[in-house]
């Protein structure tokens, strides 16, 4: 349970970033005629109230009777409303920030000449012109997020090439494709996603990994046409699977303990059905012309406090020749490297997690990448090294909670060791 203090912070937050949006929003319709402007401002604080209310009422709406294109703009439309809100909120508390430093300025200095030639002419105060910003910047993240749901299903190949020195020559070469949170349970369109599987599919990879999360919540989600759609990933060296945080069913609600452990086995026996070996908390070897390189799998492990710490290390050690030059771990969430990995365990040479989907919002351009889930985890998307170890963050496959992607697009990760 979150702390009082928690919650009047998150509070606190929301009512600010209500009261600076109304104040903007008030602000840019003052010059309008006097029904124009009672009209606009109360269309907003209605829309405003009809999304408050729908959160607390969004589980008990029968998602199922709701096209798909209508249920994914009213999310998108919602995430983005409030979002657009919190910016909004950052750019006037600048401004609020500005006008506190010139009114300490002007009290405890009044004979300062403290007036500056605004770079706005025609008598546009700084404040008003931030309230401006405001309202653009929110506009277009409102936009920005009802554009993203077009982005979804829009697969991007991301390629990497990794040195091991401690690499058996058989295995110079070596081309991984990474796959990670699918989330099928959140997908409305087969043939989009078969487009996807088959970029997969066209890399034609000596061994395919998955890093958990196949469903949302039930092993149900995936029915049969996802499941032959799923089982046509083959490679050479074999399909490798690990459960990630959602595959347990810890999110849903079940009439017995008996009900969760049986989606559960029902999980992992579809995935054994499909031709893919999961590993729980086990290793296996690969060969090749004498020469050997292991996988680890380990089932969920998280240092964050909200996720469970399913996975032993030790455990998948089990029988592991330590002698073996290169060993290549599977866990969902990237905090186990940091917390586990890089600390106890210095012969893995590449990790291989997914988790945080990049948030499914932020920023990718040359030289420069953000997203808000950075301040959640030090680790969040693409490569990452610390000494002689690497870890790879995969950005998602599919989606969860927002039905789109801005900025982050879903990834399909090729990795070649050389």
């Amino acid at each position: 349970m979150r702390s009082p203090r928690v919650l009047l912070i998150v509070l606190s937050v929301i009512l600010l970033a209500e009261y600076y949006s109304f104040i903007v929003v008030r602000s840019a319709v003052r010059s309008f005629p006097n029904a124009w402007r009672i009209g606009l401002l109360t269309f907003y604080v209605l829309v405003t109230t009809l999304a408050w209310v729908s959160i607390f009422f969004f589980r008990r709406i029968d998602w199922a009777h709701v096209p798909h294109l209508l249920r994914n703009i009213y999310i998108a439309f919602t995430i983005g409303f409030f979002v657009g809100k919190l910016f909004v909120l950052l750019i006037m508390l600048i401004d609020d920030a500005r006008r506190l430093v010139m009114w300490l300025i002007h009290f405890f200095v009044p004979a300062a000449n403290t007036t500056t030639t605004s770079f706005i002419e025609k008598g546009m105060s700084r404040s008003t012109f931030l309230r401006q910003v405001a309202l653009l910047v929110g506009g277009t993240m409102l936009g920005g997020f009802i554009y993203g749901v077009s982005n979804r299903y829009k697969y991007r190949v991301r390629r990497v090439q990794l040195k091991l020195d401690k690499l058996p020559a058989a295995f110079k070469g070596l081309k991984i494709v990474q796959v990670s949170d699918i989330h099928t349970g959140s997908f409305d369109n087969h043939h989009a996603v078969a487009h996807g599987i088959q970029k997969v599919l066209d890399e034609k990879a000596d061994i395919i990994f998955f890093t958990g999360d196949l469903v949302n919540n039930h092993t149900e989600e995936v029915d049969k046409q996802y499941q032959q759609l799923y089982a046509q990933l083959k490679a050479p060296l074999g399909v490798y699977s690990i459960l990630g945080n959602h595959d347990y069913g810890d999110y849903a609600q079940w009439p017995s303990d008996a009900a969760k452990k049986k989606n559960l086995q029902d999980l992992k026996d579809m995935q054994a059905a499909m031709g893919w070996r999961m590993l729980n908390n086990e290793n296996v070897v690969l060969e090749r012309n004498g020469d050997k390189i292991a996988i680890i799998g380990v089932e969920n492990w998280s240092a964050k406090a909200n996720f469970p710490k399913y996975g032993d290390m030790a455990k998948a050690y089990t029988g592991l020749d330590s002698s073996i030059p290169v060993k290549i771990l599977l866990s969902h969430d990237p905090s186990h490297w940091d917390a586990q990995v890089t600390t106890g365990y210095p012969d893995v040479q590449l990790t291989l997690s997914g988790h945080t989907h990049g948030m499914q919002f932020g920023i990718e351009i040359p030289g420069f990448k953000w997203s808000p889930v950075k301040y959640m985890y030090k680790n969040w998307a693409g490569l990452y090294k610390q000494g002689e170890q690497y870890l790879y963050v995969n950005r998602g496959f599919g989606f969860l909670g927002y039905p789109g992607r801005l900025g982050i697009l879903p990834e399909i990760t090729v990795i070649e060791l050389v």
